[in-house]
C-alpha cells in the first residue's frame, strides 16, 4: 500500500477525530491516508489539553507548597525555573506522540501521513504541495483555531493565543511574562490565567460580561470569580475593549474607563472551525455563517461520500467527542452502521482550581425550553468529605424537571468537580429522579455525595442531616 495515491479513507487533519476513524477504517481492512498542515495529533496534544493540564497541575503544587490547607504543616517554595518547566511539558508531548500517534502509523500497513495544506481539487480529489491523491471517502477533520476580534491596533501589537503552549514553534512561550493581560473571561482564559497566576505573573482578566463564564450558571461564574480575585487575579468584568498598542516596554490595552499596562497580551476570546482554504466551495460542501460544515445525523456533509466531526461541526470543542464521532464515521463509511450522533448530554470541565464541571442544561436553557423546572444550589461546606479534608470552596447547583422530578442539569464548582461529574452524567442519562438517586447508597465520606445532598437539598434542611444523610427524603 505503501506510496499509492489512492486510499480508501482520507483524513484532512490528525487530530483526535482523525486517529480514531484511521483506526476503525483500517481495523476494516481500509487503506488510510492521513495529512497533517501542522503537528501531527492536532490541538489537543500538543498546544491543548495536554500541555495545558501538565502546566496547570505544576502551577497548582507550586501554589500548594505555600498555601498547605492543613496548620502543622508548613511547607514553602524554594525555586522555580520555568524553562525547566517548559521542557519537560515538551518531553511529555514528545513521549505521547510517539507513543499514541507515531507507533500507529509506523506499525500500520493500512495507514500513512503525509505533511502539508490539502485542498480540494475535486470531490474525491485533494492536493497537497502538488501533489495528488483520491479517497473513496474523505472525513474533514481540520479542528479549531483561537477565534481573533476585531481590536482597534491588534494587527500591530504583539499578542498570544493558546498556542503559547505549542512545542517548537514560533508561538510557543519560552518566558514568564511579568504582567500578562488576558482578553476573554472563558474557559481557556481562566485555566491560562490562573496557571500563570500562581507561578508568579500579575495576571489581569478582562471580561466583557458582567461575571466570568458567562454562559454558565451565573452562581458559578461568580463564585469562581471571588475566589480568583481571592487569590490575587485582577478581574474586571464588564469591560469593552477600545483598543490596543505596543508601548515602549510592552503592551497597552484601552477600555472605555481605562488604560492598563502590560508585558504581554493574551487573546482568548472563543474559537472557530479551520475551514477556509480547504476549498469547499468548489466541491459544494455546505457551511454556516460562522464557518461550520452542515452534516446530517450520521455526520454526513452535503456531499454524500464526504464526511465532518470534531471542531469543523456545531459540536462540544471536546477531544473524546470527536475521537467518538471519528470511529462513527469510519463505521458508517465502510461498516454501514447508520450510528446517529447524539451530542445532547456531553459532560464538560474546566481545569481551575477549584474546577467547574458541567452536564445537561442550565437554569436558564431549562426556561427558554419551557421546562417547567426547579433548582437547588448547595455550598460544599455541607459535604462531609470537603469538611474532612479542608476543601471546602465551591458549590453544585442541580436543575431538576417538574412535577416527577427528574434531574436534568448539574454544575459543580469543586476541587473535584471533573470526577463528580460522570456519576451526574449517568443518572440524567438513565433518567434518574432526585428521589431515586436519594434512594442511591454512597461512598461516605466521598466528594460525590454531594450530589445526594444536594438532591435532598430540594425538600430537607440539609443543615439537619446527619453526616452519612441516609434516610432523608
Amino acid at each position: 500500500m505503501k506510496g499509492d495515491s489512492h486510499f480508501d479513507l482520507i483524513t484532512i487533519g490528525s487530530g483526535s477525530t482523525a486517529f480514531a476513524a484511521a483506526i476503525s477504517a483500517a481495523a476494516q481492512k481500509k487503506t488510510v491516508l492521513i495529512t497533517e498542515e501542522r503537528t501531527l495529533g492536532g490541538t489537543c496534544l500538543n498546544r491543548g489539553c495536554v500541555p495545558s493540564k501538565n502546566l496547570i497541575e505544576a502551577a497548582h503544587m507550586w501554589h500548594n507548597a505555600a498555601h498547605c490547607r492543613f496548620p502543622g504543616i508548613h511547607t514553602r517554595q524554594e525555586h522555580l525555573d520555568f524553562q525547566e518547566l517548559i521542557d519537560q511539558k515538551n518531553e511529555v508531548i514528545d513521549f505521547l506522540s510517539r507513543k499514541k500517534y507515531r507507533s500507529i502509523i509506523d506499525q500500520s500497513k493500512q495507514i500513512e501521513i503525509i505533511s502539508g495544506h490539502a485542498f480540494f481539487v475535486d470531490s474525491h480529489t485533494i492536493e497537497i504541495e502538488g501533489n495528488r491523491f483520491t479517497g473513496d471517502q474523505i472525513l474533514i477533520s481540520t479542528g479549531s483555531k483561537p477565534r481573533i476580534p476585531a481590536i482597534a491596533g491588534l494587527k500591530e501589537t504583539p499578542y498570544m493565543t493558546s498556542d503559547l503552549l505549542s512545542m517548537n514553534e514560533a508561538q510557543e512561550l519560552k518566558e514568564l511574562p511579568e504582567k500578562l493581560i488576558i482578553i476573554g473571561g472563558g474557559y481557556i482564559a481562566l485555566e491560562l490565567g490562573q496557571m500563570f497566576q500562581r507561578l508568579g505573573s500579575h495576571v489581569i482578566i478582562l471580561e466583557r460580561s458582567a461575571h466570568i463564564l458567562p454562559k454558565y450558571e451565573s452562581e458559578i461564574g461568580i463564585e469562581l470569580q471571588n475566589l480568583l480575585i481571592k487569590e490575587g487575579m485582577d478581574i474586571r468584568v464588564n469591560s469593552q475593549i477600545k483598543k490596543v498598542e505596543k508601548s515602549f516596554d510592552g503592551i497597552n490595552v484601552y477600555t472605555s474607563s481605562n488604560k492598563i499596562e502590560g508585558t504581554h497580551l493574551l487573546i482568548s476570546t472563543g474559537r472557530e472551525p479551520n475551514t477556509q482554504y480547504l476549498g469547499l466551495d468548489r466541491i459544494g460542501v455546505d457551511i454556516d455563517e460562522k464557518g461550520y460544515i452542515l452534516t446530517n445525523e450520521y455526520l454526513r456533509t452535503s456531499v454524500p461520500h464526504i464526511w465532518a466531526a470534531g471542531d469543523v461541526i456545531k459540536a462540544p470543542m471536546a477531544t473524546p467527542v470527536g475521537g467518538h464521532d471519528g470511529t462513527s464515521v469510519a463505521e458508517n463509511a465502510f461498516a454501514k452502521e447508520n450510528r446517529k450522533i447524539n451530542h445532547n448530554l456531553i459532560p464538560r470541565a474546566i481545569f481551575t482550581d477549584p474546577q467547574v464541571a458541567v452536564v445537561g442544561v442550565t437554569e436558564a436553557e431549562a426556561n427558554e425550553k419551557g421546562l417547567s423546572c426547579r433548582s437547588s444550589s448547595i455550598l460544599f461546606e455541607h459535604v462531609p468529605r470537603s469538611i474532612a479534608v479542608r476543601d471546602t470552596k465551591g458549590l453544585i447547583k442541580m436543575v431538576i424537571e417538574m412535577p416527577k422530578g427528574k434531574i436534568i442539569g448539574v454544575s459543580i464548582l469543586s476541587s473535584q468537580a471533573s470526577e463528580i461529574i460522570h456519576t451526574a452524567t449517568l443518572a440524567i442519562k438513565a433518567k434518574m429522579t432526585i428521589d431515586e438517586l436519594i434512594d442511591t447508597t454512597f461512598v461516605y465520606p466521598t466528594f460525590t455525595e454531594a450530589l445526594k445532598i444536594v438532591a435532598l437539598s430540594f425538600n430537607t434542611d440539609i443543615s439537619k442531616l446527619s453526616c452519612c444523610a441516609e434516610g432523608f427524603k
